[in-house]
């Protein structure tokens, strides 16, 4: 099992380029099945999840490779095993967006309960709730959905709260039905707003992406896509994060300030000067950051996904931050491991204080889940001694050869085989 081996102590310094979105590439991957033909999808990035996701489709049917140009294509003319088993989707919850897609275009399919990340409950009761709106007939047995349906008619669907891949999979499912479907309470997140360009980009008409309502006019059929996937700001922001907890001096090319404002709002208070410039965002860490609070929120709020990372930032701040976790019971995993580095921080339900400290020393420490595990390579860029980040397989489904883009800006971090 492989490990990251940082030693600390080295700013981090140059430039770095951002890959594209996972979260923004899996459901334009899971859109591929609403139409026949072959799609491109540019810009995607190696990752584990994402390769996953190509073999579930595969199980389907459907033809999946990468091109010389590392662009993904897949071709869903031959999917006729509209289902997705467990052994391809136990590790990852994004299986749950081909939900959508395969019922709308197939008239049922048959989806294995998702896996992922032990960060808590996340239920896909608003996913089932919504195609029950639309005319599916649902059942649960033994560990799957089991949906069917002649043609899912357009209805108007209210989440009880904001789900990103709840209102994904809706407007998937939307597109080929019978008539206007209208979500409310939509998520607003930018990977939303990716999904319905690459949907519109196939001949639909999905309107108020980006917006807490959004309506879907059905049609009878959908063409390939050719799309370019964004930039991953969840990425950015942890290159911007470990340039910080550095000292450093990095331009982040790719980054997009609009799509993680209220991070960089955190950064700056923390006394990091963050600065747009050419195609990218360039920050410049202070020796020690100041002590800020923050409240991880539904976009445009604080992003659970950089949470951890931040936090690893303010476990050498001056003075204490307060930090309260809205999204995921179980996101504070990376404290135990934090604490054996040095840091000092104390947990009370969903609050974490996190009282700075003038150092870190190095420690063997074991990552828990995907974001836990950039938290722990950040604080060993910053600690003394040399780290041993564990279980970094978490680090690989979301994080596309970061110790390489570390190294690159002059940190000493190497992958050791396990």
């Amino acid at each position: 099992m492989d490990a990251i081996e940082i030693t600390g102590g080295r700013p981090l310094r140059g430039e770095v380029a951002v890959s594209g979105s996972k979260n923004a590439t899996l459901p334009q991957i899971a859109a591929t099945l609403l139409a026949s033909g072959e799609s491109r999808l540019r810009g995607v990035p190696d990752l584990a999840d994402v390769r996953t996701l190509g073999r579930l489709l595969h199980h389907m049917g459907a033809k999946v490779e990468r091109a010389t140009d590392g662009s993904l294509m897949i071709d869903a003319s031959g999917v006729d095993r509209p289902e997705a088993p467990y052994e391809l989707v136990k590790t990852m919850r994004a299986s749950v967006l081909v939900l959508g897609p395969l019922l709308a275009r197939f008239g049922k399919a048959r989806v294995s309960l998702p896996g992922g990340c032990a960060i808590g409950a996340r239920p896909i009761d608003q996913h089932l709730k919504g195609l029950q709106a639309l005319g599916a007939k649902i059942e649960l047995a033994h560990g799957y959905v089991e949906a069917q349906a002649e043609r899912l008619r357009g209805a108007t669907v209210l989440f009880d709260l904001p789900t990103v891949t709840g209102t994904e999979n809706l407007m998937m499912a939307g597109a080929l039905a019978e008539g206007r479907t209208t979500l409310e309470n939509c998520a607003r997140e930018p990977e939303v707003t990716a999904l319905a360009e690459a949907l519109n980009a196939m001949g639909a008409r999905v309107l108020g992406a980006g917006s807490s309502v959004i309506t879907i006019e059905g049609v009878t059929s959908l063409r390939p896509m050719d799309i370019t996937a964004i930039p991953d700001r969840i990425e950015a922001g942890t290159l911007l994060a470990a340039a910080m907890i550095t000292a450093g001096d990095v331009l982040v090319r790719g980054a997009r300030a609009a799509d993680f404002d209220a991070a960089l709002a955190k950064m700056r208070e923390a006394g990091a000067r963050v600065t747009a410039e050419r195609d990218g965002l360039r920050i410049v860490g202070p020796e020690r950051p100041e002590a800020v609070d923050f409240i991880t929120a539904p976009f445009p709020g604080f992003p659970t996904d950089l949470q951890a990372q931040l936090m690893a930032c303010l476990s050498v701040a001056r003075g204490a931050s307060r930090v309260v976790e809205t999204v995921f019971e179980n996101r504070f995993m990376h404290v135990q491991e934090l604490s054996r580095m040095g840091a000092d921080i104390a947990i009370d339900g969903h609050t974490a204080v996190v009282r700075g400290v003038e150092k870190l020393s190095a420690a063997p420490v074991m990552a828990t889940d995907l974001r836990a595990s950039a938290s722990l390579v950040l604080a060993g860029l910053r600690a003394e001694g040399t780290t041993l980040v564990q279980r970094v397989y978490h680090l690989d489904r979301g994080y596309e050869s970061l110790e390489k883009k570390l190294s690159a800006l002059g940190a000493t971090v190497r992958r050791v085989k396990g």
